[in-house]
């Protein structure tokens, strides 16, 4: 995961939308950490359980990025006073349980669900939309 989080920094823009599924310990967080880690992040990222949104900014990285992780709300009315959509204007989002916000949220997202095998092994499923398809052929 932090592998392919690195290799996937290489091509994210601002107004980015990632979108991270998948259960508890299933590896949302650590992709999440690969990515700012390509991005150029140095010290380890702290999973935003608790703050809900963990910001970083250039010199810390080469773009700004908002990691969000919604687990703990109970519905989309609580996400409104986080400002997400103005993050999405300005810094990659990277998001954790998007699910929270409903089906409707992100809609342009490029998505990942990650499954654990019986083995423990990852398995990753994305549903790339349009904005991607170059980028993702990069991958």
């Amino acid at each position: 995961m932090l592998a392919f989080g690195q290799k996937l920094a290489a091509l994210v823009r601002i107004g980015d939308v990632i979108a991270l599924e998948g259960g508890l310990g299933a590896g949302k967080t650590t992709l999440a950490r690969g990515i700012l880690e390509g991005l150029g992040l140095e010290e380890e990222a702290p999973s935003p359980s608790f703050a809900i949104v963990q910001p970083y900014a250039v010199p810390e990285v080469r773009l700004p990025v908002a990691h969000v992780d919604l687990y703990r709300l109970d519905g989309p009315e609580e996400a409104e006073e986080l400002g997400l959509d103005e993050y999405a204007m300005d810094s990659l989002l990277i998001v954790e349980w998007p699910d929270r916000l409903g089906e409707g949220a992100w809609p342009d997202a490029l998505r990942f669900h990650i499954d654990i095998a019986p083995d423990g092994a990852r398995r990753l499923t994305a549903r790339v939309p349009g904005a991607w398809t170059e980028r993702w052929s990069q991958i």
